[in-house]
């Protein structure tokens, strides 16, 4: 498992003694992509070559939410889902540094010095060509070669991660959620794009009508675009298959835009007060306001079977690949 350290003050040594000699790598490392995972994949290479723990640092909050808050970027994950996206991928420690204006005003050389010196006393590093550190961003992988080298770190510079014609990164796949395409989305992270929150009680409707959903109170993360998507609803560690409906009920007039709906198939058991992970898989259709109940229920059942037909045909690819 990965384990979560908290950094409170980069410029204070306090990281446990476990993280010495480290190889590391930088990041917001934000939904683990395809891009960070090669990224870590060449971290734990050199950690085993130079036996040492492998260590990924992210940054909470995102330095734009201290330095430009009206344009922060909502979260891909949390942090816990991070870790648990790297455990796979062999991270021994998930280091989250608390961001400050202070943090963000150190010098890259200042930085530098903090973190990797005097903290992790890291034996190698790799970063992606693009890394950019210190105040105003003005630190870069050149900068970085020469640092590891006056120190004896191990540096190792990792190619960017594309797809097609484009690097793979989490604003790409912030706008493939916004247009409501979770498969492409899903394609750039390997994995379904995920949202967990607690079921909460809602105005018991879909229960009135024959398809009872439960209502999740979901954590501050990138939301997909409204609509009726298939996805796979995990509850107690055990997955289901799920008819997802996001944003309001015009049929109804109800809901708010981000309102999240679950119906969970095949499955009777009270969920009120549980904490489910909810994975989307495709998106089946837009949100339509019907003009009557039986029309909506007719249209909920079309929902059903093309959401059981989505998740098969992507349980199949994923047996085939």
């Amino acid at each position: 498992m990965t384990e979560i350290v908290s950094l409170a003050d980069a410029t204070a040594a306090t990281i446990p003694a476990a993280l010495h000699g480290c190889v590391a790598s930088i990041g917001n490392f934000d939904g683990v992509h395809l891009g960070h995972a090669a990224l870590l994949r060449q971290t734990r290479q050199l950690a085993r070559r130079l036996d040492a723990p492998t260590v990924a640092c992210v940054f909470d909050p995102h330095p734009i939410a201290i330095l430009r808050p009206d344009a922060a970027p909502r979260r891909l994950s949390t942090i816990s889902e991070r870790a648990r996206r790297m455990e796979r991928l062999g991270i021994d420690y998930l280091v989250v540094i608390e961001t400050t204006k202070d943090l963000l005003d150190l010098t890259a050389e200042a930085f530098f010095d903090a973190l990797m010196i005097n903290n992790l006393r890291a034996a190698g590093m790799v970063e992606g060509a693009n890394f950019c550190f210190g105040k105003g961003r003005q630190g870069n992988v050149d900068l970085l070669t020469r640092l590891c080298q006056q120190h004896g770190i191990e540096f190792v510079a990792a190619e960017l991660r594309s797809e097609g014609s484009e690097i793979i990164s989490s604003t790409r796949i912030r706008q493939c959620l916004a247009d409501g395409d979770v498969a492409a989305a899903h394609a750039m992270m390997d994995v379904p794009h995920r949202v967990i929150g607690e079921v909460i009680r809602g105005d018991g409707r879909g229960r009135t009508i024959g398809f009872p959903t439960a209502n999740i109170k979901v954590s501050d993360v990138v939301m997909p675009a409204t609509g009726v998507y298939a996805g796979t609803a995990w509850i107690d560690d055990r997955a289901h298959p799920a008819a997802i409906h996001l944003g309001e009920s015009p049929t109804f007039g109800s809901g708010v835009p981000e309102q999240v709906e679950v119906h969970v198939m095949d499955y009777k058991a009270d969920l009120y007060g549980k904490s489910i992970a909810v994975d989307f898989v495709a998106r089946v259709r837009g949100i339509e306001r019907f003009e009557s109940a039986d029309a909506l229920v007719a249209q909920l059942q079309r929902d059903i079977r093309s959401c059981r037909q989505c998740l098969q045909t992507a349980s199949l690819a994923k047996e085939s690949s």
